[in-house]
């Protein structure tokens, strides 16, 4: 008999690549292997299946298909958006604003061009909830400001940024608006004309398609620079024979997180509640970090009193889940964005992070919160026995 898995409680990390969309993807890794610029028949069945799955990503979105550039995945996304948006506006202004809490394919990418490209940064704060304050970015505008990037959900604690307020002034006063939306597209309603930004970012391994695959929505009229040069592939925008297989498998995803959009809120949303109300009634004084309601349905981000989160997953192999902390030559540190968030190092440190997904079931939600609050009871009676 096969061992029993470890429970998988790690989706925002990544998801399982779903058997329907490894099943659309797989006539283009076999027979219809053309290249999709050819003029020739495996060239046309190529390009129609790209036209096909562009049209699916944008009815996901609500977008129009032309308005659709594929990538290798959300940190290329990002880059295209962020530099893109630099490089092509820097006559008319140097300075991007963005939060404290962005994913590292957006704080490193704006950093990079205030470090080696002479542009201005400025770094929001954001409140004990991980909220951007509107109010915050308008005051930070300046006359040269070309870019606000701030992520529609935040990966670690899945705090809904509030995204569409923050672009209805950005905009008014003509400064372009991208968001990060790969933790959010195919969990919450992700609609770019409701949110009214310009940009924004989709990767494919965050919503059950393969690893290296993404997208970026760029609204019709915006000039980006693109960062790979070569033949006129995506609209100009990124050069390089498109992957076909990988563009089919993202397309297939996208419909099927349409079709199941409000029904995976709901059942997801109810099993994240349930094992929040397990581990609190096992854990004493256990919080949970992020806003209480804005927030992914997936998505539950703990702190444990008295405890390290690191050292309590050590204990649990049997749970496969995440801290948000980082390792450096032996020494743990906390998240940062947990530390942006106003919590102290121990506080940071005792953080858990718990996704959930397609095929979570209720018995592992079960299982796990056993397993975590008997983990944490055991270090928490060490603990006290060593004082």
């Amino acid at each position: 008999m096969n061992p029993q898995r470890p429970v998988y409680l790690d989706y925002n990390a990544t998801t399982p690549v779903d058997p329907a969309v490894r099943e659309a993807m797989r006539p283009y890794l076999e027979k219809e292997f053309g290249n999709p610029s050819s003029a020739h028949s495996y060239g046309i069945a190529a390009r129609e299946a790209m036209q096909r799955a562009r049209r699916q990503v944008g009815d996901l979105l609500g977008a129009r298909p032309e308005e659709i550039v594929f990538t290798a995945g959300g940190s290329e996304s990002d880059n295209l958006a962020i530099q893109g948006v630099a490089f092509a506006h820097r006559e008319r202004g140097r300075h991007i604003i963005t939060s404290a809490v962005e994913h590292p394919a957006v704080l490193r990418t704006c950093r990079h061009l205030a470090e080696r490209h002479g542009f201005e940064l400025t770094v929001l704060p954001v409140d004990r909830d991980g909220l951007v304050d509107p109010d915050d970015v308008v005051r930070a505008i300046r006359p040269d400001t070309v870019l606000v990037t701030v992520m529609h959900a935040q990966n670690e604690v899945g705090t809904l940024q509030p995204v569409a307020e923050v672009a209805r002034v950005v905009r008014e006063r003509g400064v372009m608006v991208h968001t990060d939306a790969a933790q959010s597209v195919g969990k919450v309603p992700v609609r770019v004309n409701e949110l009214g930004v310009d940009l924004l970012t989709v990767a494919g391994h965050k919503l059950y398609a393969p690893k290296g695959i993404g997208a970026l929505y760029v609204r019709s009229g915006v000039a980006l620079q693109p960062l790979i040069h070569g033949a006129g592939h995506e609209g100009g925008l990124r050069a390089g024979t498109e992957n076909v297989p990988y563009i089919v498998a993202l397309g297939r995803a996208c419909e099927l997180a349409a079709a199941e959009l409000t029904a995976f809120g709901e059942r997801v949303g109810a099993l994240r509640d349930d094992l929040f109300a397990l581990l609190a009634n096992g854990v004493p004084g256990l919080r949970r970090n992020g806003h209480s309601s804005r927030r992914l349905p997936n998505t539950l981000n703990v702190g444990l009193p008295g405890l390290v989160g690191e050292e309590l997953l050590t204990r649990v192999p049997d749970v496969a889940a995440s801290t948000g902390s980082a390792c450096h030559a032996g020494t743990t540190e906390p998240s940062e964005v947990l530390l942006a968030m106003g919590q102290g190092r121990a506080e940071a440190l005792g953080a858990l992070r718990l996704s959930l997904g397609r095929y979570t079931t209720r018995a592992e939600v079960e299982r796990a919160a056993e397993l975590l609050v008997g983990a944490a009871t055991e270090l928490l009676a060490e603990t006290r026995g060593q004082i």
